[in-house]
């Protein structure tokens, strides 16, 4: 079985410019990710995955700077292009996350990526319980291909609820531990406020120092006013429209959708 680890990234955010790009304790926000995934245990090949648009080239630099792989794929649908790379990569499992993550869990990524190996049967597994951020998860590449060929979606940026179907996929919600749980809701990069809140973190610690759970609990616990400093920010979500819609077609699809997973399973 072959496992990989897939990144998503572009550099068209609005809210915070070239947010990839920006400078954490003396690696960019993208090498700090990168830096992350080179951590987790387990994994065939890290690719990140962009788009064709030359905006992304100094992403492609990047990767070719950290050693990694990358794929140029669809501008604006994340599922096509993750599928599109897991299959160019010829990936059975992958486990992801997008690039505006640089404190995702290590931890959590390596139990993933052993209980996907552990469990083939497994199609969609997440982690729950830690902040916005912080969660990852871990694909079936055959799952994915499933969605891409059913979907009526292009813009798939917020993709969660197109295959967290229990109710046709065999999907795992791996609780962290409580005593695992950090203080904040979110962990991710957005807007300036999330910026201060990184560098704050990341100027907390030697340069090349790899931070985990312990550290951030620790951290937030001995300095509260931290959780503060970006609190105010919205986290982008699915209206409850577009959540509606999704859900519908999977009720009147769902005949046809176990029709193309079979058919794709039993390749």
């Amino acid at each position: 079985m072959k496992t990989g680890f897939l990144i998503t990234a572009r550099l068209k955010s609005t809210r915070l410019k070239l947010k990839l790009l920006l400078p954490l304790n003396g690696k960019t926000v993208i090498e700090r990710v990168i830096e992350r995934a080179k951590s987790v245990s387990g994994i065939d090949e890290i690719v990140l995955c962009t788009s064709k648009e030359s905006q992304d080239l100094p992403l492609v630099r990047i990767a070719a700077d950290q050693d990694i792989y990358y794929f140029n794929g669809h501008p604006d649908d994340v599922l096509m292009r993750l599928h599109d790379a897991a299959i160019f990569y010829h990936m059975d499992y992958f486990i992801g996350i997008t690039a505006d993550n640089p404190l995702f869990s290590i931890y959590y990524a390596n139990i993933l990526c052993d209980m996907v190996k552990q469990d083939p049967s497994i199609d969609f597994a997440v982690t729950t319980g830690l902040p916005v951020g912080m969660n990852i998860y871990a694909i079936k590449t055959k799952a994915l291909q499933v969605i891409c060929k059913v979907k009526q979606e292009i813009d798939t940026e917020i993709w969660g609820s197109l295959i967290n179907r229990p109710e046709i996929f065999n999907v795992v919600e791996y609780p962290v531990k409580k005593e695992d749980a950090i203080p904040v809701e979110r962990v991710t990069l957005d807007e300036p406020l999330d910026f201060m809140f990184f560098k704050k973190i990341y100027n907390s610690y030697p340069p090349d120092y790899v931070i985990e759970e312990p550290d951030l609990q620790n951290l937030l616990i001995g300095q509260p006013d931290m959780k503060d400093i970006n609190s105010c920010v919205v986290q982008a979500s699915l209206t409850e429209e577009k959540r509606i819609q999704i859900d519908d077609f999977f009720k009147s699809h769902h005949d046809h959708i176990l029709k193309v997973k079979n058919q794709i399973y039993s390749v």
